[in-house]
């Protein structure tokens, strides 16, 4: 699908507006979007950071997707130091001293999330983009205020990609207010504030830098580009007239997806090199996506999971000019079932279906050209995050269910994939009622290689596992009453982090040493 460039605001204004009409001819009124970067001044100076802090050289990160590209997380560490944004605040923990030693109020109250690179981080919250300098008191160094939804973000190599989504404002329901708009209520505008207070505010991108498909819809989705170890600046916008609601991104593309009625449209941006993301190719695919793991690239080629509704279907694309065009499909996989959930490792892939049983089907990628289903194992129950855990093994967490499809509770299942034509499962663990919350939060999820601790914090608290070659066994539970949101080991320590504060376990042991209380 190629993309051009508006060649002048009076055409993009003449293109909107004919967006609008034919939605509203349509009776598909455009629905307001609550804005979410409006600025708000943040308090400033915290207590000076602790000195002579000591690094676990051993310890766990997020939940990322693909190596080398870190997400945007509640809890972010180097080892040294713990930052989260629990309960509206951002605090910086010491971990030798297990200290809080500094805090900083965020904006409306709200914990967004945050990615971290050296000293520097960069909180994404309901209202702005806030650029943090983590030396001594964590201070903001730059807030960006745009009008838009934040979608999501990616870091690579000290580089933070920021997906952002508006709508028109105010949202043009019939003819004559349609007639009315001008181009600045279909521009996202941005207001940017330094830490010395200089404030500029202005159109966010010029229509001259905005892409749009032949039949350009009301939305504008914009990729912007971050340094962290400078200023924050506008971020170096990219605009397409198209909407996008999930994003992957591997260590040299973006890519931004968005389920419509007509499948699912893919836009990739080339984030390889520095300044602003490029738009490479847009395409699609049939059905509707699951969630980002439904996306991976290997080799040149996005291999996309989608659910049609009778069928699932695996679609192979490759860029091919300016048009993300499928060289290979698979369908066939759960008929009459939904996906729950996708893992692809390099030249293999992992789909799980479930309606009454759980079908997890093993993928054979290395043609893509030629995508195969080598292999299917049926259980009860279904997995809804699927984990790689070593040389030929998977570890899945979800709901055991009876014969009927009725979801019993939580169960998580070890499974041996290393021979893709007869998978099989070698261990199970069942929890009579409750869920891990990796079933809607990927983040929360712990596996540690290194020992095979498996840390699931559930409803109620976090079930820590150790898996073994062929087993999974108990360890215990770790809860203070606080919902537990994510957990970290730091050298042999195991940390887990709630909205009060943070509980400090002997990672083998699960004996208590410490806590750090939120104020």
């Amino acid at each position: 699908m190629e993309l051009v460039a508006f060649g002048s605001c009076d055409a993009a204004l003449e293109q909107f507006r004919a967006a609008a009409l034919t939605q509203w001819e349509q009776s598909e009124q455009v629905e307001p979007r609550p804005g979410v970067f409006q600025r708000e001044a943040i308090p400033a100076e915290a207590p000076a950071a602790s000195p002579g802090s000591i690094t676990k050289e051993q310890h766990s990160g997020t939940n990322n997707h693909e190596a080398g590209v870190e997400e945007p997380d509640l809890v972010q560490t180097d080892g040294r130091r713990v930052v989260t944004v629990a309960d509206g605040r951002l605090r910086v923990i010491d971990v030798a001293s297990r200290r809080v030693t500094s805090t900083m109020d965020l904006p409306g109250g709200w914990a967004g999330e945050l990615l971290v690179d050296g000293d520097r981080a960069l909180v994404v919250g309901q209202r702005e983009l806030t650029l943090v300098d983590l030396t001594g008191a964590a201070r903001p160094v730059g807030t960006l205020a745009v009008d838009g939804e934040y979608v999501d973000a990616r870091l690579v190599g000290g580089r933070a990609r920021v997906v952002v989504r508006s709508q028109p404002k105010p949202p043009p329901v019939e003819p004559h207010a349609i007639a009315d708009t001008t181009i600045d209520d279909w521009l996202p505008a941005y207001d940017l504030t330094t830490a010395q207070g200089t404030r500029s505010h202005g159109r966010l991108v010029d229509c001259e830098n905005v892409y749009h498909p032949p039949e350009p819809g009301t939305s504008l989705l914009t990729v912007l580009t971050f340094e962290l170890g400078g200023p924050l600046g506008t971020g170096d916008p990219v605009a397409i007239a198209a909407d996008g609601t999930t994003v992957y991104g591997s260590a040299t593309n973006l890519y931004v997806a968005h389920n419509a009625p007509q499948g699912t449209a893919i836009h990739q941006f080339d984030i390889a090199s520095p300044g602003a993301a490029r738009h490479v190719a847009s395409g699609s695919a049939p059905g509707a996506l699951l969630n980002q793991y439904s996306m991976s690239e290997h080799d040149g080629h996005l291999r996309v999971a989608t659910m049609t509704g009778a069928d699932n279907t695996v679609t192979v694309l490759a860029s091919k000019g300016s048009t993300l065009t499928a060289v290979g499909t698979l369908g066939g996989l759960g008929r009459g079932e939904r996906i729950y959930a996708v893992r692809f490792l390099g030249p293999v892939g992992y789909v799980v279906t479930f309606r009454q049983t759980d079908p997890l089907y093993t993928l054979d990628l290395t043609d893509p050209a030629r995508p195969r289903a080598v292999g299917e194992l049926k259980i009860t129950g279904y997995s809804a995050y699927l984990h790689p855990a070593g040389e030929g093994r998977l570890i899945g967490v979800g709901q055991e269910a009876d014969l009927q499809g009725r979801a019993l509770g939580l169960q998580v299942s070890l499974f041996d994939v290393g021979d893709a034509a007869r998978p099989v499962r070698l261990a199970q663990h069942r929890l009579t009622g409750g869920m891990a919350q990796v079933e809607a939060d990927t983040h929360a999820f712990l596996y540690w290689p290194p020992t095979g601790l498996l840390v699931l914090p559930t409803d109620t608290d976090a079930l820590v596992l150790r898996v073994g070659d062929g087993s999974i066994t108990e360890v215990g539970r770790i809860g203070d009453g606080s919902l537990v949101l994510r957990s970290l080991v730091l050298g042999d320590e195991l940390w887990t982090v709630s909205q009060s504060g943070v509980l400090v376990h002997d990672a083998s042991t699960l004996s208590p040493i410490g806590s750090v209380q939120f104020a």
